[in-house]
């Protein structure tokens, strides 16, 4: 507060496509919507900066830092036990190729690997599993995001985009 009246405000408003978009209503899954992209203009329009034969990589819209990747199997499920070999070890080796590239892009301090599995491990696309990789750096958790639940981030999607899709 700056003169003990009034409340400081940030305005994000790109912020609420995110808030806006039905939750778990997809009537067809995003990622499998993404699998099939083979234009460039769509693959970079749906950020998506690689692709295997069973996997993809693309950035996260609603990121939790710039840099912020998806390694996404092609078929579509919700069980990693249910993946088939081939795409489990292609996910496994594109992970690896993955974090390797983005630590040419943004060379962080340390990277969260995680994936979470259902809705109430806090997936938000429960019925199609993906792999998150998020770079970090010291103090990259500050007053805005501790305090006030909100994150910033220096950089927009269009120029992370530029970057990761150049490393791979």
């Amino acid at each position: 507060m700056s003169d003990g009246s009034s409340m400081d405000h940030l305005y994000t408003p790109w912020r609420m496509t995110y808030l806006a978009e039905e939750k778990g209503n997809y009537v067809d899954c995003v990622f499998c919507a993404k699998a099939h992209y083979v234009d460039e203009a769509t693959e970079q329009a749906e950020w998506i900066v690689a692709r295997s034969q069973f996997v993809f990589v693309t950035l996260n819209k609603f990121p939790y830092n710039n840099g912020h990747l998806m390694v996404v199997p092609r078929q579509h499920g919700a069980d990693l036990a249910g993946l088939p070999k081939e795409a489990h070890q292609e996910l496994a080796e594109m992970l690896r190729v993955a974090l390797r590239l983005l630590g040419k892009a943004y060379p962080a301090d340390g990277y969260n690997l995680g994936m979470n599995l259902g809705k109430a491990a806090g997936a938000g696309v429960a019925g199609h599993i993906h792999m998150h990789i998020l770079p970090r750096w010291f103090a990259d958790v500050n007053f805005m995001t501790s305090v006030a639940e909100t994150r910033v981030l220096p950089e927009d999607l269009p120029t992370t985009y530029k970057r990761i899709r150049s490393k791979f």
